[in-house]
C-alpha cells in the first residue's frame, strides 16, 4: 500500500571528499561556482512505515548528480530516485505561480492605509515580475508604494533546500540507518604555500583551502582532499537548482520632475543608553591596594598543537586527511594547515630563456627560487599544486618579494618559484655570424648587484660542438654562469641549423 511522505533532515555524519577542478592547474579557485566536484557520503535515520513511501532527504549538496547517488541500508532497496530542482525562494515561488492568482498588498506611504487586491501573476522572475489586476498590466514595485505579493499556499514541489528523492519499499514500520553516496559539483580545493626567506634556507607554511559554492553547509564533517587527476569523463554541466532573491524592473514613462517626491514617514530611533555608559566610576585607593594584594593570575594555557591534514597514499594520487571534524560551510571557503617544514634549503638565481630578443636588446631577467623537493634538503614530500607567496625580512618589516603558481611536485622533483623580474640583473642577445648550416650568438650578462648572482640561461636549440659544460633538460640546453658584482659574463656559441 502507498503510505505517507518521510522527511529527512537530520544528518547523523557526514564526510567530504573535495577533488580539484580538472581544468584549473594553477591560479585561483572560483568564487561564484568552483569547478571542481566533491564525495560526500551522509548517514541518516529514517523511521520508514510499512509499504511503498517517497523518502525526501533534505539538505544534499546543491550540485548533486543524481545519477551518482547510492543509497544503502533500505530494506528492499530504492524503486525511483528524483533530484528536487526547485528551491523555495522569492523567485522561485514567482516562476511557481505564473498565470496563478495572488494578492497585492499596498500601505500608503502618507495614511498608512493598507489595502489587498488580487491579481493574475503574468510574467517574471527575470527581468522584473508583471502582475494583471482589474486596472490592467503594471510592473510589480513600479507603484511608487510600498507593495508586496502574497500566495496562498507554498507550492508542494518547491523546496527549501536542495532535495533528493526516492521511492522505497517496507514490509512493515521499521527505523532504518540509510548512507547515502554522491557526487555533487560546486567544491574546489587549492594548496596555498607561505614561505619566509632566512639566507640560503626558507620556513615552508602550506594551507589547504576548500570552497564550497553551494547553499549547503555541511557541519561536523570529515574533510579529505584528492591530489592528482583521477581519470574522469566529461560531462555537461549540471544545472543548478532554480531559486535565488527577486530581481524587479520598471520602465519610466516619463521625467522624474512630473512627479512630487514621496514624503515618508519620520523615523524613530531609540535612543543609545548613554546614561549607563556615562556612569562615573569610583575606584578607592583602598581597592586598588586589595588587588595589589591579590595573588597574580595564573599563566594562560600553551596554545593548542596545530591541525595539520594528513597525507596518505591513494593508487597514483594523495589523500590528505583533516585529522579533526570541520564545518564546510556554505558559499564558504576554509583553511586547513597542511605541512609545516623549517630550514628548506633554497638556491636564488636569475633566469631567462633565449627567443623572442630584439638586436642587442636588453631585458630583466627573472629572480627565481629553487627548492629540491628531497629530505637532504628538508622537504621530500608531495607537493600539491597552488600559489606561494614569498616573504623577506627588511630590518622589522615582512615584506612580500613575489608570488608565483607551481603545478603538482612529486618527492625528488625541482620546484622553482619564478617570482619577478630585476631590473638589476641584465641579458642581451647578439647575432655575430650567420650561414646556410649554422648562426653564432653571443649571449651578454650584466649585474648591477653589490653582490656576485647565479644566472641560468634556457637555450632552445642544437648547440655545436655539443657542449660538455652545459645540463641537458629536455630539447634545451643550460648554461649556468656566475656573474660578478656590478661585473659582466658572456657565452658566445654556434647554433646548428636544421638541414
Amino acid at each position: 500500500m502507498w503510505a505517507d511522505t518521510v522527511i529527512s533532515t537530520q544528518i547523523n555524519a557526514v564526510s567530504v571528499t573535495v577533488y580539484r577542478a580538472p581544468d584549473r592547474a594553477a591560479g585561483a579557485i572560483d568564487r561564484n561556482w568552483p569547478g571542481g566536484y566533491a564525495l560526500v557520503t551522509e548517514t541518516r535515520s529514517v523511521d520508514l512505515p510499512q509499504g511503498e513511501s517517497v523518502v525526501r532527504f533534505e539538505g544534499v549538496a546543491e550540485g548533486l548528480m543524481p545519477e551518482t547517488a547510492i543509497l544503502s541500508g533500505m530494506p528492499r532497496g530504492v524503486r525511483e530516485k528524483n533530484r528536487d530542482a526547485r528551491l523555495l525562494s522569492p523567485a522561485g515561488l514567482v516562476d511557481a505561480y505564473l498565470k496563478r492568482r495572488v494578492t497585492l498588498h499596498r500601505t500608503d506611504r502618507k495614511t498608512g492605509k493598507v489595502t489587498e487586491q488580487d491579481a493574475i501573476l503574468s510574467a517574471g522572475p527575470t527581468g522584473g515580475v508583471i502582475v494583471q489586476t482589474t486596472q490592467g498590466y503594471e510592473a510589480l514595485g513600479c507603484s511608487g508604494l510600498p507593495e508586496r505579493m502574497l500566495y496562498a499556499e507554498a507550492p508542494k514541489d518547491l523546496s527549501p533546500r536542495p532535495t533528493l528523492s526516492v521511492i522505497a519499499t517496507s514490509d512493515r514500520p521499521t527505523r532504518a540507518t540509510l548512507q547515502l553516496t554522491y557526487l555533487a559539483e560546486g567544491f574546489d580545493w587549492s594548496a596555498s604555500y607561505v614561505a619566509d626567506m632566512k639566507g640560503e634556507t626558507l620556513d615552508l607554511m602550506a594551507w589547504l583551502t576548500v570552497a564550497n559554492g553551494g547553499v549547503t553547509g555541511f557541519a561536523d564533517a570529515q574533510l579529505n582532499v584528492i591530489a592528482g587527476q583521477p581519470n574522469r569523463q566529461p560531462r555537461r554541466a549540471q544545472a543548478r537548482p532554480t531559486g535565488g532573491p527577486l530581481r524587479l524592473q520598471c520602465w519610466p514613462m516619463d521625467t522624474t520632475s512630473t512627479h512630487p517626491r514621496w514624503d515618508l514617514f519620520p523615523v524613530d530611533m531609540p535612543q543609545a543608553a548613554m546614561m549607563d555608559g556615562a556612569q562615573e566610576i569610583m575606584v578607592t585607593a583602598q581597592r586598588r591596594i586589595e588587588r595589589a594584594m591579590m595573588a597574580p593570575p595564573p599563566p594562560p594555557p600553551p596554545p593548542p598543537a596545530p591541525v595539520v591534514a594528513e597525507q596518505e597514499d591513494l593508487g597514483d594520487l594523495k589523500f590528505y586527511r583533516v585529522p579533526v571534524a570541520v564545518t564546510v560551510a556554505a558559499n564558504s571557503q576554509k583553511q586547513v594547515a597542511l605541512l609545516r617544514q623549517p630550514d628548506v634549503k633554497v638556491e636564488r638565481l636569475y633566469a631567462a630563456t633565449i627567443g623572442g630578443f630584439g638586436a642587442d636588446e636588453s631585458r630583466p631577467m627573472t629572480l627565481r627560487l629553487r627548492l629540491q623537493n628531497r629530505k637532504g634538503d628538508g622537504l621530500g614530500l608531495p607537493m600539491p599544486s597552488g600559489r606561494v607567496a614569498v616573504f623577506e625580512q627588511m630590518d622589522d618589516l615582512r615584506l612580500l618579494a613575489g608570488e608565483a603558481d607551481i603545478s603538482d611536485k612529486a618527492e625528488g622533483e625541482r620546484i622553482d618559484y619564478d617570482l619577478a623580474e630585476s631590473a638589476d640583473v641584465r641579458i642581451a642577445v647578439r647575432q655575430v655570424q650567420a650561414s646556410r648550416k649554422s648562426r653564432s650568438w653571443t649571449i651578454a650578462l650584466s649585474n648591477a648587484r653589490p653582490f656576485a648572482v647565479i644566472a641560468e640561461i634556457t637555450i632552445p636549440h642544437e648547440v655545436t660542438p655539443r657542449p660538455t659544460d652545459m645540463e641537458r633538460r629536455g630539447n634545451a640546453w643550460i648554461w649556468r654562469a656566475t656573474v660578478p658584482a656590478n661585473g659582466k659574463a658572456e657565452l658566445t656559441y654556434s647554433q646548428r641549423l636544421p638541414r
